[in-house]
């Protein structure tokens, strides 16, 4: 190459190394293996080193991890938390170890430890109680994700035991089992939401959610793995990971204490072939030299310890033939294309279909029919295909074209700006969007209808008994005609009756929730009636009332103005309301106590030591008091707690309204 071309090389490598790390530290989600990406860093570090002068301040060989977020309060790193050294061959670690005993002798052990694929967490105790939690960030910097951590059961709040130092911090990896994942991500599917690729993702992205009682209502769980110390009490690693098991730390049980390489390689290849029996996953082996004084002696470099290094797994991948590629078409309308390939086996299981995710991927990968394909099965629950052998490409063979109309009923795709997915619009129309919303409609999490199932809604429809939700409250008038279908008697009949029945006494959020409004999930439909109130007020509301609302961002505010603009939607409201649907949030009656705060607005924010924030909202409500869910010119109080979101706070003091702590709450009540 010329210096021109090196420059060039560099600099491209040095732009797309910092998007992957993007994508995959801050937005959890990311577009390449870890194999890839190490092969990439490699041959950077190469020409950096051959080019020292054409090296990029902003190169990512100078950086340890990814990017702080904007939304949560950024803290220092007392210890810094560095990256470590990592490989795919066996050679290198024969030279890592002999780098070792050249620097320290032959008398050392090394400690083996699963290499958890997971987001690193830090977490400070001060007399034996958590204080906080921190993210890796860029290494030196990280986020405060504190009342995040600790809805997760697995880390104590506050130590059992004894011979803990006053203050310390210990490091771990928080992660998703796989069977979460699948539960948790299918639901993500089923509601045409983006799955997550794998549950390292899916943990990553639960942390930096701002809502606590959604992180708590996702199952993670933790390995904590190094303790640091000003004092540490403890000569060795192993000594200290055992010690802190005592004290309340859940510690993983696949570690081993190994006297040379040769039972460092037996750890390495036997969990190579059992890794697919663990319930979460690993994607490779740590090494660490076991005495803290080796350790120091050894020292660091300005990116990762001496002491340690990480051996990694290559992710299982086979080649086989791309037979053809169908597409779906969810319940929103979003198609999403499915590649069918020759069955091939891989990690234990046989592989027929592989996610291509959206035309992006098809044009990224620059597909044609019965192209030879590299699929990937490592972390990934879903198999992907990665890559093309184009050497073994059939001629005359004709490229993969992602359609411009729906595949089920032809109606003209379109795609948002900013969006990688094309949708059909035709919602009342499109059959499988029909089926999917009324399927949605009875599921468990919404309406929750006892006496019907997927399989049966989609028998109904191929019959012609229903074509819309409302038409569910109507098959009390169809019972003969049910009667002649198989498989339905005279109690299953009733059953689904009596489950339609009950159905009309679910509150408001479920039901809006159940219409199926794209980006409306759960946790955004609650938000959203609690505010409004009742269907009225939300139908009449404008973009910037919608926005208004605790965490409604532009996406959904538009979402739900395209949904009510469509008179369709509007009849079939106005008939779930005739039929006798709940439409307005059912205000508990509140024996007041006091009126000290009548005529006064609140909303309350973060964690509080000594409450908790429903306990806040009765005490605010029985003294007369009113709780909004966002911050807008009609609050008059933010009760602020620990934690408190940035953008929040940012808000609050733009609209100079008076942050109060629960102290000063209760001094307003007694005071008054």
């Amino acid at each position: 190459m010329s210096l021109f071309e090196v420059k060039e090389r560099m600099d491209a490598l040095v732009k797309e190394l910092n998007q992957h790390n993007y994508n995959y530290y801050v937005l959890a989600q990311p577009t390449i293996s870890d194999y890839d990406f190490d092969q990439k860093l490699k041959e950077l570090e190469e020409l950096e080193k051959q080019y020292p002068e054409y090296q990029d301040a902003d190169s990512p060989t100078q950086k340890i991890g990814g990017e702080i977020t904007k939304e949560f309060q950024t803290v220092r790193h007392k210890w810094p938390m560095l990256s470590l050294g990592n490989t795919y061959n066996e050679q290198d670690l024969r030279d890592f170890d002999t780098r070792i005993r050249k620097a320290i002798g032959d008398n050392f052990e090394y400690v083996c430890e699963l290499k958890f694929d997971g987001l690193s967490m830090s977490l400070t105790y001060r007399d034996g109680k958590l204080y906080r939690a921190v993210t890796r960030g860029d290494g030196t910097k990280g986020d405060d994700v504190t009342s995040n951590v600790k809805t997760i059961n697995k880390i104590p709040k506050k130590l059992t035991g004894s011979g803990y130092p006053d203050e310390f911090e210990i490091r771990g990896e928080i992660f998703m089992h796989r069977a979460a994942f699948e539960r948790l991500n299918q639901a993500r599917i089923d509601n045409d939401e983006v799955p997550y690729a794998n549950p390292r993702n899916f943990a990553a992205g639960t942390i930096k959610l701002q809502d606590s009682a959604e992180v708590a209502r996702r199952p993670l769980d933790c390995f904590l793995y190094f303790l640091y110390a000003d004092k540490n009490p403890f000569k060795t690693h192993w000594d200290s990971i055992h010690a802190v098991k005592s004290w309340g730390f859940h510690i993983c049980e696949h570690t081993r204490l190994c006297k040379n390489l040769d039972e460092v390689f037996d750890f390495i290849h036997y969990w190579d072939e059992h890794r697919e029996k663990l319930s979460y996953d690993i994607d490779g082996i740590v090494l660490k030299v076991n005495s803290y004084a080796q350790q120091a002696e050894l020292g660091f470099t300005a990116k990762s310890p001496r002491w340690a290094i990480a051996y990694k797994y290559k992710a299982e991948e086979a080649e086989t033939i791309l037979e053809s590629v169908s597409y779906q078409v969810g319940r929103t309308g979003a198609v999403t294309p499915v590649a069918n390939l020759k069955p091939v086996l891989l990690a234990g299981t046989t592989v027929k279909r592989a996610t291509l995710h959206n035309a992006n991927e098809i044009e990224r990968l620059d597909l044609y029919e019965k192209d030879t394909v590299t699929v990937e099965k490592g972390g990934e629950i879903i198999p992907k295909i990665t890559g093309v052998n184009t050497l073994k490409r059939v001629a005359g063979a004709k490229k993969i074209i992602y359609p411009d109309t729906c595949p089920e009923c032809g109606s003209n795709l379109i795609r948002k700006e900013g969006e990688a997915a094309y949708y059909c619009p035709n919602d009342e129309g499109c059959p499988p969007q029909i089926v999917g919303k009324i399927q949605h409609f009875i599921s468990r999490k919404a309406m929750n209808i006892d006496g019907l199932g997927d399989e049966t809604i989609e028998t109904f429809y191929r019959n012609g008994y229903i074509e819309h939700i409302s038409d569910l409250y109507t098959l009390y008038e169809k019972q003969d005609e049910l009667r002649s279908l198989n498989r339905f008697g005279d109690k299953s009949i009733k059953n689904m009756l009596d489950g339609i029945e009950k159905s009309k006494q679910m509150p408001f959020d479920k039901v809006l929730f159940g219409l199926g409004i794209r980006y409306v999930g759960e946790t955004v439909a609650k938000k959203i009636t609690a505010y409004f109130k009742n269907i009225d007020s939300l139908m009449n509301a404008s973009f910037e009332e919608l926005t208004s609302v605790d965490e409604i961002g532009d996406r959904i505010a538009e979402s739900l103005l395209e949904y009510f603009k469509d008179q369709r939607h509007i009849d079939q409201i106005n008939q779930l309301r005739q039929a006798g649907l709940q439409f307005e949030v059912s205000e508990t009656e509140t024996v007041l106590v006091s009126d000290k705060l009548s005529g006064k607005t609140f909303l309350i924010s973060g964690v509080f030591e000594r409450y908790s924030r429903d306990e806040l909202t009765a005490l605010i409500e029985a003294n007369g008091g009113k709780m909004l869910s966002g911050i807008s010119a009609k609050l008059n109080y933010l009760v602020a707690g620990d934690n408190m979101g940035p953008s929040k706070l940012e808000k609050a003091r733009k609209l100079n309204i008076p942050m109060i702590s629960d102290d000063d709450l209760l001094s307003m009540i007694n005071q008054n």
